[in-house]
């Protein structure tokens, strides 16, 4: 049976969502536990605000080298290696006696957490054919959309009923229940590219797709770094700039979640039929919906509308930029392009509330939406120049295996 005739993989791909979920919840929990976490161990809530850095940053360090270190081993058996050690480090995340200790335990999670969207962004290019990529993309991702709506706050609910520690710990126990669901519903794939007699692997470094793959990483760093400027402090903007009460705040949230979720149903539809179309679709209506909110903050009605817009477009675009990267990237560098992909996001995501810091201590939120805008205007500049290259030299968008044959010896 070829893989274009294979029943869809519902099964495998949700246990992945699943799976991403709750690693998702247990990287963002400390954001909604800061003033009970920082009480308990005595530190200030900035320290406790810093473990999502140091998390991020042990992810943009270690994930490349160690999914390169790991690229020749079982995918499943690696990802439940994976599963056990992010478990393990959530049980010392909730026992940790004092802040270092929570420290190194953010930092354990860290690796696995690296490793695991090495692992598990490529697995779904495993799993389908190509055609399939955008709709197999859409599953998975809905479990990280998932983990901002419903995951963290749970979590959040959760710390503050039972303790902060208890999230931890039924984090913990998640990870294990999600490892007995891989091991029973996550089929194994064979990632590795099989060679003739006489071919040669490159090394991949000489891929011929890697600079593709960089060159979608490079737009994922552009995209999340302007966005994380804006939406990092989407809570002053709301309730400063555009003056809505405190309890409202809430519910915009909720919205621009609940709106994402629909992005990312349609980043699955229109990313299979179209998918360059789909993304220079989205990232112009990004672009758009945030240029309204700088510039009609004072019209409420206009500022939920733009909210909706703005979560519905940005909610398809990572599903849409891992796509692409599947798309682009070889067989044999896929994981390794599912590692630097990881990498981006989080360089994305910290440099861009640090750029934001700077700018919301100098003029607040006047220009953090502009300043989106203009990183997005630059991703879609880039990526037409981009495909205006590869037009002009030919370079179709492939993911079959890039093989070397040896030159026989006269």
């Amino acid at each position: 049976m070829t893989p274009s005739d294979r029943p869809f993989p519902w099964v495998g791909l949700i246990t992945l969502a699943i799976a991403i979920f709750v690693l998702v919840t247990s990287e963002f929990l400390p954001t909604g536990l800061l003033p009970v976490m920082a009480s308990d161990l005595a530190v200030t809530e900035s320290q406790i605000g810093l473990l999502i850095t140091i998390f991020a940053g042990t992810v943009v360090v270690a994930t490349a080298p160690l999914a390169a270190l790991t690229r020749h081993y079982s995918r499943k058996s690696l990802l439940l290696v994976v599963l056990a050690i992010f478990s393990l480090a959530n049980v010392l995340a909730a026992i940790a006696p004092s802040y270092e200790m929570l420290v190194g335990a953010r930092v354990l999670g860290g690796l696995a957490h690296g490793l695991f969207w090495a692992v598990a962004g490529a697995y779904a290019a495993h799993l389908v054919p190509r055609h399939q990529l955008a709709r197999a993309v859409a599953v998975t991702s809905a479990g990280g959309t998932t983990a901002f709506v419903l995951g963290v706050p749970l979590g959040t609910a959760l710390g503050f009923a039972l303790g902060w520690r208890a999230a931890f710990g039924v984090i913990a126990a998640l990870v294990i229940v999600i490892g007995v669901l891989v091991i029973f519903f996550l089929p194994a794939v064979d990632h590795r590219v099989s060679l003739a007699t006489g071919e040669i692997r490159l090394p991949v470094h000489r891929d011929p797709t890697m600079p593709s793959v960089l060159f979608v990483c490079l737009l994922v760093v552009i995209i999340i770094t302007g966005h994380n400027v804006f939406y990092t402090y989407i809570a002053p903007y709301v309730l400063d700039t555009a003056g809505f009460p405190p309890e409202s705040l809430s519910v915009l949230l909720f919205l621009y979640g609940g709106a994402g979720a629909i992005g990312l149903v349609l980043a699955g539809v229109v990313g299979g039929r179209y998918p360059r179309g789909g993304l220079y679709g989205m990232l112009a209506t990004v672009m758009l919906a945030v240029s309204v909110l700088a510039l009609f903050a004072g019209v409420p009605l206009v500022v939920v509308f733009a909210f909706v817009i703005w979560g519905a477009a940005f909610g398809g675009l990572p599903a849409l930029l891992q796509t692409r990267l599947l798309q682009v990237a070889s067989p044999n560098v896929r994981d390794v392009g599912a590692a630097l992909l990881t990498t981006s996001f989080n360089i994305g995501i910290g440099g861009g509330a640090a750029i934001g810091a700077g700018l919301f201590a100098f003029s607040g939120t006047t220009w953090l939406p502009w300043v989106e805008a203009g990183a997005l205007g630059l991703a879609i500049v880039a990526l037409l120049i981009m495909e205006s290259r590869r037009r002009a030299r030919g370079v179709p968008l492939t993911t079959r295996p890039i093989k070397v044959v040896e030159a026989e010896s006269p």
